[in-house]
């Protein structure tokens, strides 16, 4: 599966298949949640944040795909991610795109 952030692939002509999206809501242990409202005291990375965030983006990414892959799409073009916070310590990632075939 090709995955990319333009609406086009060089070389390929594509048969759009439609919208395909993957979301998922992560958060955090009560015991890393406090230990990082402690770190905003002293400042720096919020690292147990940061890695929360890569694993949901990673999640809705996968399910992005397994929905482009019931299609049967050969890529998804145009892709995005977006997130929100849904209450203190908790976020919501959604990756969205388009799917599509190649023309052959």
């Amino acid at each position: 599966m090709i995955l990319v952030n333009t609406d086009y692939i060089s070389g390929k002509e594509l048969e759009m298949l439609g919208l395909v999206k993957g979301s998922t809501i992560q958060s955090k242990n009560i015991g890393k949640d406090i230990s990082q409202a402690l770190k905003t005291l002293v400042g720096g990375e919020l690292k147990e944040y940061n890695e929360m965030m890569n694993d949901a983006r990673a999640l809705a990414t996968k399910r992005m795909v397994a929905e482009a892959e019931a299609l049967g799409a050969d890529a998804v073009v145009n892709i995005r991610y977006a997130s929100s916070a849904v209450m203190q310590g908790a976020a919501e990632v959604i990756a969205y795109g388009t799917a599509v075939r190649f023309r052959t």
